[in-house]
């Protein structure tokens, strides 16, 4: 039900996850109010009672529309679910931007904005519930695309390291593309799979885990990923 998180029915060449960063980017907002009425009338139900049990006559009854209403603005269900995730994670997008805002130094960036990314997405009611509770449903979107969300999101990183490289706050020479796509590895890699010894609702562990391996990342010597390996 969730593949649209790699492609998006609106396009073939944008995902879910790219629309929502670019909507986050450009600040764009929705004007249609009946659309966005049943927008969050799905997300509660869907929190509610979850995306498999839930019918787009629960969501109409939610919203005080009539069914027909419904699906003027969403065809299928899978539409509809593609939209309040996407919204999802647009809020998410922009409490990031918002976060790593309060920071004075590069470094206190990528650390609010570890900390900001795993806190948003787990104790978002739907996307951390279905992690939690529907696994099946989103993780293989997430991870079974062919590497389109890590990249989307790994974009979005890059971008943030590149604007901190115009304002000469970090090197140059740091390779961002690289460097965002480890430290997106690390986050993927911590929500799809429970942690024994870290306690991931703890902003203070996840805090002083990015001052210890992410920071020192924006560290120049890195090799480039446009030159060839060295022989040994």
């Amino acid at each position: 039900m969730l593949s649209f998180l790699a492609t998006s029915s609106d396009s073939d060449s944008d995902s879910l996850l790219e629309s929502a960063y670019v909507e986050a980017v450009e600040r764009v907002d929705d004007v249609d109010e009946t659309r966005s009425r049943v927008l969050d009338a799905a997300y509660e139900q869907f929190c509610r009672m979850g995306i498999q049990r839930s019918t787009m006559e629960d969501v109409a009854r939610q919203a005080g529309v009539s069914r027909i209403t419904v699906y003027r603005r969403f065809a299928t269900k899978d539409a509809l679910v593609e939209q309040v995730v996407r919204r999802e994670f647009r809020r998410y997008f922009d409490q990031f931007l918002i976060d790593i805002e309060q920071a004075e130094t590069a470094a206190d960036r990528v650390v609010l904005g570890f900390v900001s990314s795993l806190r948003t997405i787990r104790r978002n009611p739907l996307i951390g519930g279905l992690i939690a509770t529907e696994p099946d449903l989103l993780m293989p979107s997430l991870i079974g695309d062919g590497g389109r969300t890590l990249a989307t999101v790994r974009r979005f990183v890059a971008d943030q390291l590149r604007r901190e490289q115009r304002a000469g706050n970090v090197s140059n020479d740091l390779e961002a593309e690289f460097v965002a796509e480890m430290m997106v590895r690390i986050s993927g890699s911590l929500l799809a799979i429970p942690s024994h010894i870290l306690d991931l609702d703890d902003d203070e562990q996840l805090a002083a885990l990015a001052r210890r391996f992410l920071v020192p990342m924006l560290e120049p010597g890195v090799p480039r990923l446009d030159r060839p390996p060295t022989a040994p």
